[in-house]
């Protein structure tokens, strides 16, 4: 299960020893070195990192010769794949519960979908293309995505410059969005990341309110953590 899999933090800059995080049940390590790159190549920024059923981790990094490199759990380099897919401004990952992988580009203002062996398979967005800055439309400078794993709806957090949440079809129809600026319940002012649950509720981490709120899958404001203060 997703507990068990392997949890790693990829950095550019290394640190001279590894790192214990958290406490109880959510321990990890930040593992010096744990990646062991062939001559050449460089992670450089890595912004997102997603472990498939087969406990494979994909590392999204900013390294646009080799943008999505894949490591066994023990570190060792089995590929790379996305050449010509992605700016340098990549910025989420996430394994669906097919194992395919949708990574986000705030860069390009895309959402693409891969197959996990490098196949591209859908996208969402036109690269080069951004969506009017605050005006709702997808997309500009999105964040994240994650995926139901009841429905298959794939659901975007929009993002640098939106304050607006969009769910698709497993097809990539849109279905629907929601938010807008402002600190009230149901506003963002920066939607970064976006976790979907095994009830299909959406939580979505706000970067610079400092919480989290969570909606069920039709967008109505089920509950939120760390209201901010204004005063």
């Amino acid at each position: 299960g997703p507990l068990g899999r392997v949890e790693v933090i990829c950095q550019a800059k290394r640190s001279p020893m590894s790192v214990r995080l958290g406490s109880g049940d959510f321990t990890y390590d930040a593992l010096d070195g744990w990646e062991k790159l062939p001559e050449g190549i460089r992670l450089i920024e890595s912004p997102g990192v997603a472990v498939d059923s087969e406990d494979r981790v994909y590392v999204l990094t900013r390294n646009v010769e080799h943008p999505v490199m894949v490591f066994d759990r023990e570190g060792g380099f089995l590929t790379s794949f996305g050449q010509g897919h992605f700016s340098n401004r990549t910025h989420g990952a996430f394994a669906g519960p097919d194992d395919s992988l949708y990574f986000t580009d705030d860069g390009s203002h895309t959402i693409t979908k891969f197959s996990s062996d490098g196949e591209l398979l859908l996208t969402l967005g036109i690269a080069g293309k951004p969506s009017k800055m605050w005006g709702g439309e997808p997309f500009n400078r999105p964040t994240h995505a994650a995926v139901s794993p009841n429905t298959g709806h794939i659901f975007v957090s929009d993002g640098y410059g939106n304050s607006r949440v969009h769910k698709y079809t497993a097809d990539g129809e849109l279905l629907m969005s929601w938010g807008e600026s402002g600190v009230d319940a149901g506003q963002f002012i920066r939607p970064h990341n976006i976790a979907i649950d095994a009830n299909s509720q959406v939580y979505i981490a706000d970067r610079e309110c400092h919480r989290i709120q969570i909606f069920d899958p039709e967008a109505t404001n089920v509950l939120r953590f760390h209201t901010m203060q204004t005063s």
